[in-house]
């Protein structure tokens, strides 16, 4: 790995062209790769239904993601230029980990697993630490926090200094978009399923903050780890000014880019899942009619029997579809 004072003038076919090797990133990333394409052909040769492709498509391309973001001509810039961090930062903590929850690793792992494991598993996230992450107001503190305590705090200079530092910005973002995006989607198992539009009530919050955080490093008047860019004796490339003018442009544009498709995922979310829970009403309407039906054939008494007044809907009292007639 280059020094970040010796690396050449930055070029954009260094994103292509320009390598380097974060161990600890590419070791993960291979074995999430054989983990989940194992237990998807262990599925398939169980006799269940196929796992869905879109979905393996999405894991292994987050898992890609990761690695570019890492090991290409990002992460040989990444302790050079401020513009390339904060696309990093903005890739990490919320592409990457996107792409990984659409692949739905948890339910494909579950299905891998013995029944007693799987009960574990689903034990564990209905315990009360599962419950606590997934709470929508701690998700969301765990996606618009980091960033700010990241720049504003000895936090992000310590990133740029130190090789462990950096390996756990690496990896510690992803994490934390992870328990942003895994109970926002609900595509696996959550401690509880609350009701997908408050998601999109999050999803504007979050913009809210991140246009926020661009607009004080863009017009607060303070270079964030000024020493430390100053120190490389960089003779290419923008000022130290003009970096960080770029740099909270890209926060800002690039996470409302990498918002969308988070948004249209959450859109179709909403559609498959009130597509069912009306079949599910339809369905058991459909069966409390043909109940009475039968019941009324048998006694001879009638087809059409008056509801008793006061009986309560069955559906306000389901788990599933209660949040959406005001059970």
């Amino acid at each position: 790995m280059l020094h970040p004072a010796d690396v050449p003038p930055w070029h954009w076919s260094a994103l292509a062209d320009s390598w380097t090797l974060e161990p600890a990133v590419a070791t993960l990333a291979a074995l999430l790769a054989a983990g989940y394409l194992a237990a998807a052909r262990r599925r398939r040769h169980s006799g269940a239904d196929g796992w869905p492709w879109h979905r393996t498509a999405a894991f292994l391309g987050g898992l890609a993601v990761w690695v570019w973001v890492t090991c290409s001509g990002l992460g040989v810039y990444e302790r050079v230029l401020f513009t390339d961090r904060a696309a990093q930062m903005v890739l990490l903590l919320m592409f990457v980990p996107l792409l990984l929850v659409l692949g739905a690793p948890v339910t494909l792992l579950a299905d891998a697993l013995d029944p007693a494991a799987r009960d574990r598993l689903l034990a564990s996230l209905r315990s009360r630490p599962s419950r606590v992450l997934m709470f929508p107001a701690v998700s969301t503190v765990l996606l618009v926090a980091p960033p700010w305590l990241l720049y504003f705090t000895p936090w992000y200079q310590r990133t740029l200094t130190s090789g462990v530092w950096n390996t756990g910005f690496h990896l510690v973002f992803v994490v934390l978009g992870l328990l942003y995006f895994w109970p926002r989607l609900q595509l696996d198992p959550v401690a509880h399923e609350y009701p997908l539009l408050l998601s999109v009530v999050i999803t504007f919050v979050e913009v809210v903050f991140d246009a926020a955080l661009a607009l004080v490093l863009l017009y607060g008047g303070h270079l964030i780890a000024e020493p430390y860019y100053a120190s490389l004796g960089r003779d290419w490339g923008p000022s130290l000014v003009r970096d960080q003018f770029w740099g909270g442009n890209v926060i800002w544009v690039l996470g409302d880019l990498v918002g969308l498709p988070f948004l249209c995922a959450l859109i179709r979310r909403l559609i498959v899942t009130g597509r069912a829970e009306n079949a599910a009403v339809d369905a058991a309407l459909d069966a409390a009619e043909a109940a009475r039906a039968t019941t009324a054939a048998g006694t001879g008494s009638g087809y059409d029997q008056p509801q008793t007044v006061g009986a309560r809907p069955w559906w306000l009292d389901d788990p599933q579809l209660k949040h959406r007639y005001g059970g």
